[in-house]
């Protein structure tokens, strides 16, 4: 079951991109992910379709111009060094992205009908959430959250967890729609830091049957890997030792309301009442 959630890097290249995940490729409706490399002096010229897009550099700057309108992104020098800025691409728009110094780029993107506004998004304003306590502390990034930043379907986030800590834990799923939950689809997108002196890091993810919902997923994720959630209990990512793990999420489903509502997993639920009164990991600023 993994070969067909679970895609290692470079096997899924095309187009000129490093990493495409549309709706077809995944099996589902609504969620996709490009990964583009830029070299220095390049560009690209990306026409959206029936599809919005945040365009986030994982590693470099970059402008994005639509017609006679140009942001420029100041981008990063990589993942792990904090969030970045990022550009909102309507759908139905010929845009083009153009690297100086070259760079990586995740388009997260979601299908829509609904045509907003080309936009920017400075690095200041992406609420950064210290989420958990002790071991499973991690660093949520909330550019695209639901309630943040407004878009149609999409709702994007990156998470970077300290290399021995857990994250997306407690496991918890939003394959139904009702009160409770919103049916998402979701993709991670992993990179892994490597040791010091250059070895290649590793983590794990777990994705388990939810009721009505076969899956079981429990697989070694290295650097530029990318797992595929349609549904089911998803969690816990564990950073190994030694190597911090950042993931970006990109969601989108069927429903009329772009929001993130979550059931925990009810064997694992009751981890979240040891964080009260716990410190947060101290290499995520935790007192």
């Amino acid at each position: 079951m993994s070969d067909r959630y679970v895609i290692a890097a470079g096997s899924a290249a095309g187009a000129g991109y490093e990493l495409v995940v549309t709706p077809e490729s995944a099996g589902w409706t609504y969620s996709g992910l490009r990964i583009l490399n830029l070299p220095a002096g390049g560009h690209r010229l990306v026409d959206t379709g029936d599809e919005e897009m945040f365009v986030v550099p994982l590693s470099g700057s970059a402008t994005v111009t639509l017609g006679d309108v140009t942001h420029t992104l100041q981008g990063r020098t990589d993942v792990f060094e904090g969030p970045s800025d990022f550009a909102y691409l309507p759908v139905r728009s010929p845009v083009t992205i153009a690297s100086a110094a070259g760079g990586r780029f995740a388009l997260c993107a979601a299908r829509t009908d609904r045509e907003l506004p080309f936009r920017y998004g400075p690095a200041a304003d992406v609420p950064v959430e210290l989420r958990g306590a002790g071991a499973a502390s991690r660093q949520v990034r909330n550019f695209g959250a639901a309630g943040v930043f407004d878009a149609a379907s999409a709702i994007c986030v990156e998470v970077v967890t300290p290399g021995g800590n857990w994250s997306s834990y407690p496991a918890h799923k939003h394959d139904e729609s009702g009160p409770h939950e919103c049916e998402l689809e979701e993709i991670y997108y992993f990179e892994i830091a490597p040791g010091p002196g250059g070895q290649p890091g590793l983590g794990f993810h777990r994705t388990s049957s939810s009721p009505g919902h076969a899956i079981d997923v429990t697989v070694e994720v290295r650097d530029r890997d990318t797992v595929l959630v349609p549904w089911g209990w998803h969690g816990p990512c564990a950073a190994a030792p030694g190597h911090d793990m950042y993931y970006l999420n990109v969601m989108a489903g069927p429903g009329d309301e772009r929001a993130w509502r979550i059931t925990d997993h009810p064997d694992q639920a009751w981890i979240r009442d040891t964080w009260t009164g716990q410190a947060v990991d101290h290499r995520l600023g935790g007192q």
